[in-house]
């Protein structure tokens, strides 16, 4: 018999002669923790006070038959195994008795040798399907671990790429002083058209990226017509139009960024085709890109500049709606429509009250710096 198996090992026997009980008994009880009960009922009282390895039982007793305790053994405790034995000698009888989920069929009268070897089989296979689902269970917890560990890994590399990406966006705000802060608040205003859109974590990971980064192609854009304060000419507005394929190329083979690539191209293009660099139309322009243009024009309108105060939320609608289907995807302005005006404001109240931590925290640090590097008692 196996190493594995020993007093440890529980077997339960049911059968209603009591002369196969006693023999049943007296034969695996050196060897293992055996009971014996005269009907199939007394066997589920003590399954369901606790668990057996293996259960012998009679096909045929007084009361429920073996055959209909099987499926309820195995309801109670799925590992357990059972052994048929039956007098009735026909190949249809153990055939029934496998088909309901017998291990084994030993017939009487039996050698004894025979039901060892088959008791030692049973338990064997017990053993291997309790070892097998042990180890499955320490899979699927390895795997949920080591899904949890990436999960956090991933969320600090986003966390880290986002950062980096904020304050390469702050600092190119510092070139173009009017669009101030509109990264920050566009980003959040795309965010919210996706959400209503539907899009999954990829599709909203390339739209925050690509919202964020849109005008980093302006770094090839010079200071005399970025910030000009006059009407650009002809030949500077050529210029300024090149930007968002100056973004494309800078972002060029960063895999992350590979998405947020296309809304950097594309954010200047039109639903009707009038747009730069490339005159794309309709579904040709990537949805992140369509979703961005709305939000970005939202910004545009509701924002104070120098030559003008911010306008309201209905005459930004308005404008919206005006330019959907030539401007605009009129199914990302139907999205805009569909989100409360309160919402709204609310996202431009937090992306404000965001940036304002963040300048402050920038002021403190600066003022750290001076204090540290000015003083007498600290500078060396």
């Amino acid at each position: 018999m196996s190493k594995t198996l020993g007093k440890g090992t529980r077997i339960l026997v049911a059968d209603d002669e009591p002369e196969i009980r006693h023999v049943l008994s007296d034969l695996l009880s050196p060897l293992y923790e055996c009971e014996a009960v005269g009907s199939a009922e007394e066997a589920l009282e003590l399954l369901r006070g606790g668990a057996y390895d293996l259960v012998i039982s009679d096909i045929m007793m007084g009361g429920m038959s073996g055959l209909e305790l099987i499926p309820l053994v195995r309801e109670l405790s799925p590992d357990t195994v059972v052994i048929m034995i039956s007098g009735v000698q026909t190949v249809e009888s153990a055939i029934n008795a496998l088909r309901a989920g017998a291990f084994d069929y030993v017939m009487k009268p039996f050698d004894l040798h025979h039901v060892e070897a088959a008791v030692s089989r049973a338990l064997e296979h017990h053993f291997l399907r309790v070892e097998k689902r042990r180890y499955e269970t320490y899979l699927e917890e390895m795997v949920a671990q080591r899904t949890e560990e990436l999960d956090g890994a991933l969320r600090s590399l986003g966390d880290a790429y986002r950062t980096t990406l904020k304050a390469l966006t702050a600092a190119l705000e510092t070139r173009d002083l009017e669009t101030h802060g509109h990264s920050e608040r566009v980003v959040n205003f795309s965010l919210r058209l996706g959400q209503e859109l539907g899009l999954d974590a990829e599709q909203m990971r390339s739209l925050e990226f690509g919202s964020l980064l849109h005008d980093i192609g302006k770094i090839g854009v010079p200071d005399a017509i970025l910030r000009k304060p006059a009407k650009l000419t002809e030949e500077e507005w050529v210029r300024m139009r090149e930007h968002p394929l100056h973004g494309q190329k800078i972002l060029r083979g960063i895999e992350f960024l590979e998405g947020a690539a296309k809304v950097v191209a594309q954010h200047h293009e039109k639903w009707d085709g009038g747009g730069y660099p490339l005159g794309l139309r309709g579904a040709q322009i990537d949805l992140n890109a369509r979703i961005f243009a709305v939000a970005d024009a939202f910004d545009a309108i509701t924002s104070d500049r120098v030559y003008r105060a911010g306008r309201s939320y209905g005459e930004a609608l308005a404008e919206l709606d005006a330019y959907a289907g030539r401007q605009f995807d009129p199914h990302v302005v139907e999205a805009f429509r569909r989100v409360p005006p309160e919402e709204w404001d609310e996202i431009r109240r937090r992306s404000l009250a965001a940036r304002e931590r963040i300048a402050t925290a920038r002021r403190v640090e600066q003022v750290a710096q001076h204090l540290y590097t000015g003083s007498g008692a600290l500078a060396h």
